[in-house]
């Protein structure tokens, strides 16, 4: 995963390292500045979306999830989102943690040189069929937000980019989740106190695509300036109306099936545990009756009583398991759930156009 997001908003003269730190510019104005407004967009750039994208298709076939760190602005309620860059996705070349914030440090150096944007405000990660709800990926934000207070993680989907559509989006805890994963293991007490739901781990933000005027002026050029015929169907049109979804809902039928068992067996420890606790509440009230039985008995042979109440150590506590699996898990079924339905909506909408065409074709 990406090294702890550390030491933002300080810059540091690499030329005199006895120097002290000074606050760069977007540092100093958001230590004057007032409260924030809730982050309401993420603006990202094209030409990051084009990086995200090669670096998670490259290495598809290895590495199934990549990550990579995003730099940009902190403007109101938006997030800009205007460079990025990859985290090699090969373990072994840390030898620890301390490596790889090194070479995060490094490239955050390199980009300063240049003048490019070298804040950071989060990090990106590929996925599958939109599968990204795992316990990593909540350690990583928990332990970003101690020094990055707006901090997002952009997903990228590659199996929904392969169907035509575009498989991003931007995703941060709810404040509601964090301040009761900060308060200890969430059971189901805690869960019911803060009335969390399922869909209470996750806030999705907007993600709107910004081209340059450069990109569009490419853009244009591409498909033929002013004189371009938009009525003219060339080949990658008709490429566009091959049905290709078998595959891929086959392999998140697969995945929703695997969610689905790993959802009973969570539900099978919750049933183990109130069993367990129901025993350990059977055990204390034999234990107190038969204590209750030995103190009638030393008060009539004119003794003093024992308490009543058993030793802290004499029943092991039964230990309430966690339900953040099953929270996470609930997410993921309905990603899942969402992949296919999208999936299949796209593909009836190919056949419909395709059905036209041959009807027009034929007429």
């Amino acid at each position: 995963g990406v090294a702890n997001i550390r030491r933002q908003g300080i810059r540091m003269d690499s030329e005199h390292p006895s120097s002290q730190p000074q606050m760069n510019f977007l540092a100093s104005a958001n230590a004057t500045a007032g409260p924030k407004p809730p982050l309401r967009e993420v603006q990202l750039e094209s030409h990051v979306l084009l990086k995200i994208a090669k670096h998670a298709r490259d290495n598809a076939s290895v590495h199934p999830v990549v990550t990579g760190s995003l730099l940009g602005l902190d403007v109101g309620d938006t997030l800009e989102i205007t460079e990025c860059f990859a985290i090699p996705s090969d373990a072994s070349q840390y030898a620890n943690d301390d490596s790889e914030e090194s070479y995060e440090l490094e490239m955050l150096r390199c980009l300063r040189e240049i003048n490019a944007d070298n804040n950071m405000v989060g990090w990106y990660q590929s996925s599958v069929s939109g599968s990204y709800q795992v316990l990593e990926i909540i350690d990583q934000f928990i332990s970003s937000l101690e020094s990055l207070e707006r901090c997002v993680c952009l997903i990228y989907d590659v199996t929904s980019s392969m169907t035509g559509t575009l498989g991003v989006k931007a995703i941060r805890l709810s404040e509601s989740f964090v301040e009761a994963y900060k308060e200890g293991t969430l059971t189901i007490e805690r869960v019911k106190s803060k009335g969390m739901t399922w869909q209470d781990v996750f806030v999705e933000i907007p993600v709107k695509i910004h081209n340059s005027a450069l990109a569009v002026a490419v853009a244009h050029e591409i498909m033929g300036g002013s004189n371009s015929d938009c009525t003219f169907m060339n080949q990658l049109d008709v490429d566009r109306l091959n049905v290709d979804a078998a595959p891929l809902l086959h392999d998140s039928m697969t995945s929703l099936n695997e969610c689905i068992d790993d959802m009973n067996a969570e539900q099978h420890k919750l049933t183990q545990y109130h069993m367990d606790l129901r025993k350990l509440h059977q055990k204390v009230m034999q234990w107190r009756l038969a204590r209750r039985q030995e103190n009638q008995q030393r008060r009539i042979n004119g003794e003093e009583p024992l308490p009543e109440d058993p030793p802290e150590n004499e029943f092991r506590p039964v230990q309430e398991p966690s339900q953040l699996d099953s929270l996470l898990l609930m997410n993921q079924l309905e990603a899942f759930s969402k992949q296919m339905s999208a999936v299949g909506a796209y593909n009836l909408e190919k056949l419909t156009l395709g059905a036209k065409l041959s009807a027009a074709k034929l007429e």
